[in-house]
């Protein structure tokens, strides 16, 4: 017997039909679904600090799961003394079981973590159904060791769906389960 994620069969079984239902669609195909996550981190100070990049990159995979890589600047800028080609972040891209691993954690786990969680804001979608957020910690994950930590940093996460509007996607997100503000 092969393992499939929990949100994986709940967007099988619960969220097709409910959204086919909702909007109307025709075919399954139509419903919205999620198809990556994109995870990344900006760090300014690594400009001084190179080590400030290999630990970032360390933190961020073990929360996902998946190997990160260091993002480099495009372009020299002398008021932040940045030069082409010096790292400057981390990103990792999700998808298949892993995003939906992700995604379960960062509901049932994370979130509920966070300092003063009142829900998450819904302003962050696009116009065409992907939605933005951020974390201000990336403690607030398991994974993470407090005591091995020597800087707290937060995180961009986007949510990539196949949804037309903002309407089917946060409908998507809701069926998932996100603890959007009312």
């Amino acid at each position: 017997m092969s393992y499939t994620p929990r949100l994986r069969e709940k967007y099988s079984a619960e969220i097709i039909p409910a959204l086919t239902e909702k909007f109307g669609y025709k075919s399954k195909m139509e419903v919205p679904k999620l198809t990556k996550i994109v995870i990344s981190q900006g760090i300014g100070d690594a400009v001084a600090d190179k080590k400030l990049v290999d630990n970032a990159v360390e933190d961020l995979s073990r929360i996902a799961g998946q190997r990160a890589v260091a993002t480099i600047s495009k372009k020299d800028i002398s008021n932040f003394k940045l030069r082409k080609g010096m790292p400057i972040g981390t990103k990792v891209t999700l998808r298949g079981d892993r995003m939906f691993e992700f995604l379960d954690r960062l509901l049932s786990i994370a979130l509920p973590r966070t300092r003063d969680f009142r829900g998450i804001n819904p302003k962050g979608f696009d116009g065409r159904g992907n939605f933005n957020m951020g974390v201000k910690e990336h403690i607030i994950f398991p994974e993470i060791d407090i005591d091995k930590v020597n800087r707290i940093m937060g995180m961009d996460i986007t949510l990539v769906t196949t949804a037309n509007s903002d309407d089917e996607g946060r409908a998507l997100l809701d069926a998932f389960g996100f603890p959007f503000k009312k």
